[in-house]
């Protein structure tokens, strides 16, 4: 019985955590189904970067202190993203 309940356990636990694929569908439409495109014409192109460069950017938006051009869209965009959604998010998006 309590294997069962620890299985049960897991998998509740494993449900609630970051699917960077889910979360890159909302990013896709300005930066491209594989990170490929510069968003509104006006970003650098993500594909390609590494993750802890991206980490670096998503949260630099978060908090103001990076950012160009795109620097509120972003802002918006990433403010409610937990530090896990943006470490699956930047896993999933380093892979492109």
């Amino acid at each position: 019985m309590k294997k069962i309940a620890f299985i049960a356990l897991f998998a509740g636990l494993t449900t609630l955590s970051a699917d960077g694929a889910s979360l890159y569908k909302k990013c896709a439409s300005c930066h491209g189904a594989n990170a490929e495109k510069s968003a509104l014409g006006k970003s650098q192109i993500i594909a390609g970067w590494d993750k802890s460069k991206l980490v670096n950017a998503m949260n630099g938006y978060k908090n103001g202190t990076y950012g160009g051009a795109m620097k509120m869209i972003m802002k918006g965009q990433v403010a409610p993203l937990s530090a896990a959604d943006v470490d699956a998010l930047a896993t999933y998006i380093s892979s492109k």
